[in-house]
């Protein structure tokens, strides 16, 4: 049986989204946010060297795939150094849910769109109501919490995390997504007093419909800096039905998750999950070309183009990121067999041209490898997974139409 491999290179996005005036950061419109083509232009205008990179982007596997022909389909631009003839399959991916956060990006791509509103607690000191605070403070049993307001969650460790110290509050805080964040040092308050602390409110927000609550741990000193590790946990509101991994588990293939798909999709519908920094999950990611059982899914999150560059603003970082990823990506190829499937796409945007600090809403690249070269146009998010879904043979769909 054949095998699947879904990737997300998380805030990957190539500009054009047709409602990005209706998504905001800071107040400005997200149109016209091109997250890999407004990098690409920074890097050949020589405005993207540091982070152990210099000069035009350079990209040329994920190129060979058709990444620059569906940066062009996407937006129109024809991006410095990208556009090559594609020799896989190809296109460009849009999303129907009301969001551009992670729960709606990935649901919608694994055939769910988000069928609700989710709920955003505004940029207001204190943001998050009475009822809200009580409960965390009462979850986190310190007698108060830090925080309570929009902010970046390496920023507010600087601001905050000396007071943490000293008081043992927990630091909780929100942002553009519909999100409660707490973060606590990792030993003074202790990993797992932390996590118990997002669950115990968990289920409370997620009848707001707030899609998560997400443990930040930190470890360090006031004097060496804080430093966030690689112990997150997202407690997810769970998809209201049943996804691409729920279909392909009921047809008794095996489900591997890598990177934070587990928490994302409230650890339902898999058999299996790690996590780690990137280059962590990418050995991984080979490791499962290398031995997934015949008609196996594999679905990951490559997270850290969003967390530590998209976010930060950072285009140095996220450029050389993305070549990071494009010279492995002969190493996962190699590792896969015939008849397997592989697909690279992302969740939503982060532009680190853009202002604010929030994703950017923007189309997505499909690029597949397995199929010899093949366009396949404009497509929908969900299209993505019932394509999967007909290569492993599933008789679901979700809200999709496969593009094979």
């Amino acid at each position: 049986m054949p095998r699947a491999f879904l990737v997300v290179l998380d805030s990957v996005g190539i500009g054009g989204a047709p409602d990005a005036d209706r998504f905001f950061n800071d107040g400005t419109p997200d149109t016209g946010a091109n997250t890999l083509g407004h990098i690409a232009e920074a890097c050949a205008a020589g405005a993207a060297d540091g982070e152990g990179r210099a000069g035009p982007l350079h990209l040329p596997n994920l190129d060979a795939l058709g990444l620059g022909a569906a940066l062009t389909l996407a937006s129109g631009l024809a991006a410095p150094g990208l556009g090559v003839e594609p020799q896989g399959l190809w296109g460009a991916a849009t999303e129907v849910s009301n969001g551009k956060d992670t729960p709606s990006g990935h649901w919608e791509i694994a055939g769910v769109p988000v069928p609700w509103d989710w709920t955003y607690f505004p940029k207001t000191e204190p943001a998050f109501p009475p009822d809200v605070t009580r409960a965390l403070i009462e979850a986190g049993g310190a007698g108060g919490v830090l925080g309570n307001k929009h902010a970046s969650g390496t920023v507010i460790l600087d601001e905050l995390g000396a007071e943490h110290l000293r008081t043992g509050w927990p630091i909780v805080y929100t942002s553009a997504d519909s999100v409660v964040q707490i973060a606590a040092h990792e030993e003074r308050f202790g990993l797992e007093r932390l996590y118990a602390m997002c669950r115990a409110v968990a289920p409370m927000l997620h009848a707001m419909r707030v899609g998560r609550v997400i443990a930040r741990p930190f470890v360090g000193t006031p004097e060496t800096g804080f430093t966030r590790t690689v112990n997150r946990r997202d407690f997810a509101l769970a998809p209201p039905a049943p996804t691409l991994m729920d279909w392909a588990r009921a047809a008794g293939r095996d489900v591997h998750a890598v990177g934070k798909i587990d928490d994302i999709f409230a650890h339902r519908g898999m058999i299996s999950g790690i996590h780690g920094p990137d280059a962590e999950l990418f050995d991984a990611l080979v490791g499962w070309g290398e031995g997934a059982a015949d008609g196996s899914l594999v679905f990951a999150n490559l997270v850290e183009f969003d967390s530590k560059y998209g976010h930060r603003r950072n285009v140095a970082g996220y450029a050389a990121h993305l070549e990071w990823f494009d010279r492995e990506l002969p190493r996962f190829l190699a590792a896969l067999k015939d008849g397997d499937l592989a697909i690279f796409t992302a969740d939503h945007g982060n532009d680190p041209t853009w202002i604010g600090t929030d994703h950017t809403r923007e189309r997505v690249p499909v690029l597949g490898w397995g199929l010899g070269p093949r366009a396949v146009g404009q497509v929908g998010f969900a299209d993505i997974g019932a394509s999967v879904a007909e290569h492993l043979g599933l008789e679901e769909r979700g809200a999709g139409r496969s593009f094979l």
